[in-house]
């Protein structure tokens, strides 16, 4: 219980510091999901209704006989959900109680149909997860059917009996409706757990909203917030207010996620920050098919042939000073990097002589796709590299000699690079056991949209 309260406060601290700049995502879940989840609900919903029943008081005899009565077995035939508008979710389910009636010399057997009609409003916690509460709830009951072998059952005996089960159920059914529900909560409060994005670096999501039902959906307001070494990340400016349009995504899967474009520039900045987009490619002097020393740059470049008479190995220091920009148009995504190199030589006593460094941009093809829970990226270089000389020690250098060098070492160790980070992939908005399948991911203008289906797994 300490433990949870200091969560609470913990969040209550946090939330406010990280201000309005926080990127934003939506998550839409569709009428699909509730056909997904009346499916797999039965089973739980049958261990909610297996609830304990106090002795009948059976005045068959001269002396007033507490009996026991149990439930041998809760069989859901049927369970609908459905859409609120403005409100939440309607539960409609039809169950068979199987109940064993202690009474000596015979026991009685009976089966009773029932009908729970239930209206559960979603809202949000004071935490920012989505709240499930039941606000009305109904038992409706149909006669008894005796089993076969009690033919000795008296018809007073059997209302009396059913008189109890129902006035102890009516009120017992809901009850387990509504733990079940308060179980469901625990289950989506694990929505604010942290997320790794990198070895520093992790990812918290929460509502900010309350829910927006209709009859079609449950669409949900979330913001993510990165941390690097415990610090959030936030945007120079104020991010934009993101919202989902109506008809975007594959309308008939379970899950419409839509990530804007303040969440991209997040995770960028975050990269940027952590300096996980630096990176040292260096060269091996005895390796034939690395041109990276002296030798082939001093064909280029005669001063370096001049100082470097020996063939030395060379190190390329890439270091990015601004945060990459992530363009997002219809079925197109770019990402463009302005990385300064440094180019440094091995020289006689083994220390690094600077010869020269360059401002380099570099436009990229971002390729999105989904992996569990996370969303990830691949790059391929879009034309050639711009190279214009920041400073250089060996005299003039002519960059388009240059651009085919380092075409050859410095795209493929800067695409490697790239792409084992984008690898790693940004977790979307998930709960503990509930997991992304079949995902498709659309690049719309200015934000990215992913249709998933669900799959619950313990």
């Amino acid at each position: 219980m300490a433990r949870a309260c200091g969560l609470g406060l913990l969040l209550a601290l946090l939330l406010p510091v990280v201000g309005t700049s926080i990127p934003g995502t939506v998550v839409r879940l569709n009428k699909a999901v509730l056909s997904y989840v009346s499916e797999i609900g039965k089973a739980p919903l049958q261990r909610a209704l297996q609830v304990t029943l106090p002795h009948f008081l059976d005045q068959s005899g001269e002396v007033l006989q507490p009996t026991r009565v149990q439930i041998l077995n809760v069989q859901v035939t049927h369970l609908h959900l459905n859409f609120i508008d403005g409100f939440g979710v309607r539960l409609l389910a039809a169950a068979n109680l199987t109940f064993k009636v202690f009474r000596v010399p015979e026991p009685l057997e009976l089966i009773l149909p029932v009908v729970l009609l239930a209206d559960a409003r979603v809202d949000q916690g004071s935490i920012g997860t989505p709240v499930v509460s039941i606000s009305s709830c109904l038992s409706l009951f149909s006669n008894a059917i005796v089993l076969h072998g009690n033919h000795s059952v008296t018809p007073a005996l059997l209302v009396r009996v059913q008189q109890h089960i129902k006035a102890v159920l009516r009120n017992k059914l809901c009850l387990g409706i509504s733990n079940l529900v308060q179980g469901l909560n625990v289950h989506l409060g694990t929505l604010i757990g942290l997320n790794p994005v990198g070895p520093e670096s992790q990812i918290r999501y929460f509502m900010i909203n309350p829910p927006n039902v209709t009859k079609d959906y449950i669409s949900l307001d979330i913001n993510a917030v990165l941390f690097l070494l415990g610090k959030p990340i936030v945007l120079p400016v104020n991010a934009t207010p993101f919202t989902l349009p109506e008809h975007v995504g594959i309308k008939s899967t379970m899950a419409t996620v839509g990530l804007s474009q303040d969440l991209f520039d997040s995770a960028l900045l975050l990269l940027q920050k952590a300096g996980a987009l630096n990176m040292d490619i260096t060269g091996q002097l005895k390796s034939d098919d690395n041109p990276l020393n002296t030798s082939m740059l001093g064909q280029l470049i005669p001063e370096v042939a001049r100082q470097f008479p020996s063939p030395m190995p060379m190190v390329l220091k890439v270091r990015l000073g601004t945060t990459p920009v992530v363009t997002l148009h219809t079925n197109n995504a770019t990402l463009w990097l302005q990385p300064f190199v440094e180019v440094l030589a091995v020289a006689s006593n083994s220390a690094f002589q600077s010869l020269f460094s360059l401002n380099v941009g570099v436009n990229l093809s971002l390729q999105l796709s989904m992996s569990k829970a996370k969303l990830q990226g691949t790059t391929s270089v879009l034309g050639e590299v711009q190279l214009t000389v920041a400073s250089s020690n060996v005299g003039f250098i002519d960059t388009d000699q240059l651009r085919a060098l380092v075409g050859t070492v410095f795209e493929k160790p800067l695409l490697d690079h790239l792409n084992a980070l984008l690898d790693m992939g940004v977790a979307l908005p998930n709960v503990v056991n509930l997991h992304y399948v079949t995902p498709e991911v659309f690049v719309l203008e200015g934000y990215v949209v992913v249709s998933s289906g669900l799959l619950y797994q313990r």
